[in-house]
C-alpha cells in the first residue's frame, strides 16, 4: 500500500512539473503572434519582474543570509541569461530550430551534474537525451529551416544556462522556512533586475503597446511564468534532477503541437514519428530515476549517485 501511495504521488508530481514546459512550449507561438517585434530584452524583462513580485508577495517571505546571493545566481543564469537568449533565438531563429537547440538541455544537465553535483551519469541518459533531440529535430526542423549562427549559439547556450540553474538549486536545497513559490519569486526579482537597465541601454523605451501585446505579455507573466517556475522550483525539491530535465522536451513538442492546431502547419508521418521518439525518451527518463523527497532544509553534501 505505501509503495503504491508513493508512485501515485511521484506520478502526480512529475504531471504537476511537466505543466511548466508545456505552458513554456506557448512561449513561441505567443512571441510570434501578440508581441511586439525585435524586443527581446523587454519581453525578457516583463516575462520575470512582476511576476517574481507576484510571486514574492504571494509567499511573503524574503531571502534570509547566503539565500541573497544563492538566489541572485540562480536569477542571473535562469532567468536574465535564459530569458534573454530564449527570446533571442525565438525572434531570429524559426521556431523548428530554436527548439532544437532548447532540446540540449537534458544533456546540459547532465554535464552540469557531473561537474556539480559529482554525480555519474548512465550512458542510457546519454542515450535518451540524444534520442530526445533527435525527436525534436524530427518534428520541427523543415527542408525551409535556416540557421542563423547567433540565433543557434542563443539557444544552445540557453539551455545551458537553465541546466547550471536546475542543477544548482538541487545543489543547494529548498531554503529554510520558504517553498518554491519563495525561491522562483526571489530568482525571478533577481532576474528581472538585472535585465532592467540593459533592457533599457541596449532597446531604448518600451514601444507603445497595443492591446493583443498586453494579453501577450499578461499571459506571459501570470501563466507561463508565476504559474509555470512555481510548479517548476516545487518539481525541482520532488524530483531527481536529470530525469527532471527531460521534462523540458514537452516545450518544443508543445510548440509544434500548437503550430499545427493554431497555426495551420502540416503534421507528416515523420514529424509523428519523432514526436513519438521524444515522448518515449521523455517516459523512460521517468522510469529510470528514483524520487527524490522534498528536502527539509538546505542541501550541503549531496551523495554521489547514478541518475
Amino acid at each position: 500500500m505505501a509503495s503504491y501511495l508513493e508512485a501515485s504521488m511521484r506520478t502526480r508530481d512529475i504531471f504537476l512539473t511537466a505543466l511548466a514546459p508545456v505552458m513554456w512550449g506557448t512561449t513561441y507561438i505567443v512571441t510570434t503572434e501578440l508581441l511586439p517585434p525585435d524586443r527581446p530584452l523587454l519581453t525578457a524583462l516583463i516575462r520575470a519582474l512582476p511576476a517574481g513580485i507576484l510571486l514574492t508577495l504571494i509567499a511573503r517571505r524574503l531571502p534570509q543570509g547566503r539565500w541573497w546571493w544563492k538566489a541572485s545566481v540562480i536569477g542571473a543564469l535562469n532567468i536574465a541569461v535564459f530569458f534573454a537568449l530564449l527570446f533571442l533565438a525565438a525572434y531570429r531563429l524559426p521556431g523548428g530550430v530554436a527548439a532544437v537547440a532548447a532540446a540540449a538541455g537534458p544533456l546540459a544537465t547532465a554535464g552540469a551534474t557531473i561537474l556539480i553535483l559529482h554525480q555519474k551519469v548512465r550512458l542510457r541518459t546519454w542515450l535518451l537525451g540524444l534520442a530526445g533531440v533527435t525527436g525534436v529535430a524530427m518534428v520541427v526542423l523543415t527542408a525551409e529551416a535556416r540557421l542563423d549562427a547567433i540565433g543557434a549559439v542563443a539557444g544552445v547556450g540557453g539551455a545551458v544556462s537553465m541546466a547550471f540553474a536546475v542543477v544548482l538549486t538541487k545543489r543547494w536545497g529548498l531554503p529554510t522556512s520558504a517553498g518554491p513559490a519563495a525561491l522562483a519569486g526571489w530568482q525571478l526579482i533577481a532576474g528581472g533586475l538585472l535585465l532592467l537597465p540593459v533592457a533599457f541601454l541596449v532597446e531604448g523605451a518600451p514601444p507603445e503597446f497595443t492591446g493583443t501585446n498586453a494579453v501577450g505579455y499578461l499571459y506571459l507573466g501570470l501563466v507561463n511564468t508565476a504559474l509555470g517556475y512555481w510548479l517548476w522550483f516545487r518539481g525541482i525539491g520532488r524530483l531527481s534532477v536529470v530525469p527532471l530535465s527531460f521534462l523540458t522536451l514537452m516545450a518544443p513538442l508543445t510548440a509544434a503541437a500548437l503550430g499545427w492546431a493554431a497555426l495551420g502547419e502540416t503534421f507528416t508521418p515523420w514529424q509523428t514519428a519523432g514526436f513519438a521518439v521524444a515522448l518515449t525518451a521523455t517516459v523512460l527518463s521517468q522510469l529510470q530515476a528514483k524520487p527524490s523527497p522534498t528536502p527539509p532544509k538546505e542541501i550541503q553534501s549531496p551523495e554521489p549517485a547514478r541518475v
